[in-house]
């Protein structure tokens, strides 16, 4: 079986469930703590190929930081927001599940369970 990381905020509700489901299901899964350890530019451009998204479907709009950097600003080249949110990355959703080439964001936390039952 492909291993499970995940990308985890011990802040976060929905995060911390998507780890007691994972244990749950006796899943083994490795947890990259993505606040102090943010991927590179590189890393976020393969994370969101995984998800199926683009940079700014991955924002939490929600927090200060967004209106402060003027993440609003449909302006800003992609780049730029690539840049700010590696720089910021409280601004990446959560949590996000990777199992080989596939990734979700785990929200509902439930959604893992479909990811893991892949292999059942």
């Amino acid at each position: 079986m492909e291993r499970i990381v995940v990308y985890h905020n011990p802040d976060c509700s929905k995060s911390l469930a998507t780890l007691a489901l994972l244990e749950e299901n006796e899943t083994e899964y490795d947890v990259v703590h993505y606040l102090e350890t943010p991927p590179d530019i590189d890393g976020l451009k393969e994370l969101l190929g995984k998800l199926g998204l683009g940079i700014r479907d991955l924002l939490r709009r929600n927090e200060p930081e967004y209106d402060d950097l003027g993440l609003d600003d449909e302006a800003l080249s992609e780049e730029i927001v690539y840049d700010l949110v590696c720089h910021h990355p409280i601004l990446i959703q959560r949590p996000i599940v990777v199992k080989g080439d596939t990734a979700i964001v785990a929200r509902p936390p439930e959604a893992v369970l479909a990811l893991i039952g892949d292999d059942e």
